[in-house]
C-alpha cells in the first residue's frame, strides 16, 4: 500500500475539514429552517386552547333595549336560527352617539323597500360606551351581507373620521363581545371578524388600516373570555 505525500495528507484533512463545516452549516440551516416552520404554524394553523365554556360565567354589560319597529328595511323579523360568530363595524358618523345611529335605522322604515336602506345592527356602542341594543337577538340584523344569517352585528361609535374606537367604546365592545362569546360558546377568535372580512368594505376603517389594532382588540376581547373562567 503506498504511503500518501505530504501533499495528499493536507488535501485529504482539508477535504475533511470543509465536510464538517458543510455538515455544520447545513444542521444549523435545518434549525432556522425547522425553527420557522414552527413559528408559521403557531401563528397561523395551531389552534387556540379549548375554551371551557361550562367554566366561564362572563357578566353581561348594561344593556338598553330601544329594539326597532319591525319593518322589512331595518328590522325584517326574521329568525336567527343560530350563531357562529360575531362582527364588529363602525358607524362612519363621527362624532354622532348611539342613539343617533339607533334613530337612523328606524328612520329606514318610511323609506323605499331598496337594497341601499337594508341596514341595521344588533347593537350600537356609543362614545360614553353605552350599549343600546336595536334588534332581539333571536332575530337578524341587516349589517354583514351573507353573514346576516348566523353572526351577531355590533355597530361602534367613533369621535373622528379615521374610525378609531375612543377608551369608553373600546372596552365597552370587550365587555359586550366576551359576553356573547359565552352566550353563543363561540370556538375561537377568528370567529369575532370585521365586516371587512366579508365583504371587503373599509369598516371599521381604522381596524382595517392598522391590522396590530385589530389584532389586539381581539386579543383583549379573547383574554376577557378566559378570565372570567371559574374553578369548580
Amino acid at each position: 500500500m503506498k504511503k500518501l505525500t505530504r501533499k495528499k495528507k493536507h488535501q485529504l484533512r482539508r477535504n475533511i475539514i470543509l465536510l464538517a463545516a458543510a455538515g455544520i452549516v447545513a444542521a444549523a440551516l435545518l434549525g432556522m429552517v425547522l425553527s420557522v416552520t414552527g413559528f408559521i404554524y403557531n401563528r397561523y394553523f395551531a389552534k387556540h386552547p379549548v375554551v371551557a365554556y361550562d367554566k366561564i360565567r362572563v357578566e353581561q354589560p348594561e344593556i338598553n333595549e330601544d329594539f326597532l319597529t319591525t319593518n322589512p328595511n331595518s328590522r325584517p323579523g326574521t329568525k336567527l336560527k343560530h350563531v357562529k360568530g360575531i362582527v364588529i363595524h363602525y358607524t362612519a358618523n363621527p362624532g354622532t352617539g348611539a342613539k343617533a345611529n339607533r334613530d337612523y335605522f328606524e328612520s329606514r322604515k318610511d323609506q323605499e323597500e331598496i337594497s341601499s336602506n337594508k341596514v341595521s345592527s344588533h347593537f350600537v356602542i356609543g362614545l360614553k360606551g353605552e350599549i343600546v341594543q336595536c334588534i332581539p337577538l333571536d332575530e337578524i340584523a341587516y349589517a354583514s351581507n351573507d353573514r346576516n344569517s348566523d353572526t351577531i352585528s355590533i355597530e361602534c361609535c367613533h369621535p373622528r373620521k379615521n374610525g378609531k374606537f375612543n377608551r369608553k367604546t373600546y372596552h365597552a365592545l370587550i365587555r359586550l363581545c366576551a359576553w356573547l362569546c359565552d352566550r353563543y360558546e363561540i370556538e375561537s377568535p377568528d370567529d369575532i371578524i370585521r365586516h371587512y372580512d366579508v365583504t371587503g368594505k373599509l369598516c371599521p376603517l381604522y381596524y382595517v388600516k392598522h391590522f396590530d389594532k385589530w389584532k389586539k382588540l381581539r386579543e383583549d376581547i379573547w383574554n376577557k373570555v378566559l378570565d372570567s373562567q371559574y374553578k369548580s
